[in-house]
């Protein structure tokens, strides 16, 4: 059942905070799961998936597990999430994802721009978190060249309403 998966994926991204769990996880390929959750279409799942996700990418194996599997780009779609913690989990692990080989891509111009719309927002913890972000691994020219791109676009992510 829906309700089952749910709980069954909850209580795998609990399992996630705890290196001790690592090993055990990736032996039954709950990393695979996690990202598979990033595009369903059920909120709940996505939220579960991408905090599991976020606790699994402080280990070094499964940062690069993630990064070799489309986990960059998985994780910048779940920016536009409706759900609060779906997007600071993002936010979070784009953060614990950076590498140099990954870090042109996490702070590509849309996800720069995108935290720069975040830190404008009202809600404190997602403001300080994409505040964080653009200070710790955006350069000067990065911010400006997304600010700019503001300036010309009326388009922009949804923050997320939770």
């Amino acid at each position: 059942s829906s309700e089952a998966k749910e709980q069954v994926l909850a209580n795998l991204a609990n399992f996630s905070y705890d290196p001790a769990n690592y090993e055990h996880l990736r032996r039954l390929q709950v990393p695979d799961l996690f990202l598979d959750m990033l595009t369903e279409d059920q909120e709940s799942l996505v939220e579960y998936g991408m905090g599991g996700l976020c606790n699994l990418c402080l280990d070094k194996v499964n940062k690069a597990y993630i990064l070799q599997n489309r986990g960059v780009e998985l994780v910048t779609g779940c920016l536009s999430s409706p759900r609060e913690e779906t997007v600071l989990s993002a936010i979070t692990a784009l953060m614990y994802l950076v590498t140099p080989a990954a870090r042109s891509q996490i702070t590509a111009p849309p996800v720069v721009e995108c935290m720069l719309r975040f830190s404008l927002s009202e809600n404190k913890r997602l403001s300080n978190l994409a505040e964080v972000f653009l200070q710790d691994y955006c350069s000067p020219e990065q911010l400006e060249r997304a600010r700019s791109l503001q300036e010309h676009s009326a388009l922009g992510i949804p923050l997320p309403s939770d």
